[in-house]
């Protein structure tokens, strides 16, 4: 982990939106190890029947790293409840240094399978809630002692593949994106450092585990890694370091870090790129990243993942007729999901695996009821039940259209890893 030495936030007050667990804590956490005085600003006061950590487990954690905790319910959709927060710290801590710009909704969903009700959580939550924290907190920034907010955002990236299959999620997180552009402008007169950081591969956070499944975990960072790149950040000067759309691991190579396998859930495993980022989407590479020796490159090239998996020949069919072979009621328990592949290229057509009724079945043609539906190249799908490409990866990277329940599309992926070891 990041060496700080000194003492940099030592007594500064910290306000953090979604603190409560994953990378808004683990920044509380750093900050709280120099001494911070850390405002833990998020919905869950009781304990969430799926997700760990509540305000007041948070602030435990981070008055036992050494920093002083303010646990305050806010919802930051809600403006009054943030007008409170807010005058709460001041009345408490005397006023405001930085502000962290954490909480968010996700729904990877398109246009049509997008209710309206998400749309306004996301554009609420990311959008609206980052702009309301940011307003509310301004006036006593001004005043702070180098003082910084900090959205975790993206770059602003304005290509369509981005756009194309979640477009609600992405206007509301480019809309914290904006707040960046515009306020580091507005505000740099003032001395207020206004910056976004965005993390390089997919975090192992409770979110992240509900998009992609236990076995994901794996294939990301933890979230020490943004917690140790906010740092470095927050320590910057703030008149002379604003308006930067940084990513993590180049923050803190800056720096010197040159060891980013201390990072890794699993060192040796490929890693998830994150969205917004155009070097996962190069042709000439494939889906995944590999660590070795702390840099992050790509391997192998295009010839190398076509050789892996020809299409064509009827492969589908011969695949389909191998998975009939072990279908069991148990899988079927299990599962409980009707899944429909929609398959292109050279062995295109329609293809359903049903593991909700029965003992399972499967075969060519529409599904019936599906519980997720998805669309994809015959080559990307015979790699996907070889195991050479994994589902969450290939959604993350543009491979696969994904529609429907999107928590049993991700059972799929648990169920890759018994179907390699039969076919």
């Amino acid at each position: 982990m990041l060496n700080t030495g000194c003492r940099k936030l030592a007594g500064r007050v910290i306000f953090i939106t979604g603190a409560s667990r994953g990378i808004g804590k683990e920044i509380a956490l750093k900050a709280a190890r120099d001494g911070a005085r850390i405002v833990v600003a998020a919905k869950t006061a009781d304990p969430h029947p799926t997700l760990p950590g509540t305000i007041y487990t948070a602030a435990k954690e981070i008055e036992a790293a050494g920093g002083q905790a303010l646990p305050c319910v806010v919802d930051v959709r809600d403006e009054s409840a943030v007008q409170g927060a807010v005058q709460d710290v001041v009345r408490q801590f005397g006023g405001i240094d930085v502000v962290v710009n954490n909480a968010s909704a996700i729904s990877l969903t398109g246009t049509l399978e997008t209710s309206m009700k998400k749309y306004d959580l996301m554009h609420n939550i990311n959008t609206r809630g980052t702009y309301l924290v940011s307003k509310c907190c301004l006036p006593y920034l001004k005043k702070g002692q180098n003082p910084h907010i900090l959205n975790i955002s993206p770059p602003l990236n304005m290509n369509p593949r981005w756009f194309r299959d979640h477009v609600a999620y992405t206007m509301a997180k480019y809309g914290m994106s904006m707040c960046v552009l515009g306020m580091a402008q507005e505000f740099k007169a003032d001395g207020i450092a206004v910056n976004a950081l965005w993390p390089r591969t997919a975090i192992i956070t409770a979110a992240m585990k509900m998009l992609g499944g236990q076995s994901v975990d794996v294939q990301c960072r933890k979230p020490e890694i943004m917690a140790d790149a906010a740092y470095v950040m927050l320590t910057r000067d703030s008149r002379s370091y604003t308006g930067h759309f940084a990513i993590d691991d180049e923050v803190l190579r800056d720096v010197g870090v040159t060891d980013l396998a201390q990072y890794a859930v699993d060192p040796k495993a490929t890693l998830l790129p994150d969205f917004f980022l155009d070097e996962a989407l190069d042709d000439s590479v494939k889906d995944t990243f590999v660590q070795q020796g702390g840099q992050l490159k790509f391997d192998g090239g295009k010839e190398k993942a076509e050789a892996a998996a020809p299409a064509g020949d009827g492969k589908i069919a011969k695949l389909f007729g191998t998975i009939e072979g072990f279908l069991s009621e148990e899988i079927v328990q299990n599962t409980n999901a009707v899944y429909q592949f929609e398959v292109s290229g050279d062995d295109a057509g329609q293809w359903f695996l049903d593991l909700k009724n029965g003992s399972g079945s499967c075969g060519r043609g529409p599904a019936s009821s599906p519980d997720a539906t998805f669309k994809m190249s015959s080559d990307d799908f015979l790699k996907m039940f070889a195991g050479k490409l994994k589902p969450a990866a290939a959604f993350m990277t543009g491979k696969m259209k994904l529609s429907g329940d999107m928590g049993k599309a991700m059972k799929l992926d648990k169920l890759m890893g018994k179907l390699k070891s039969k076919l």
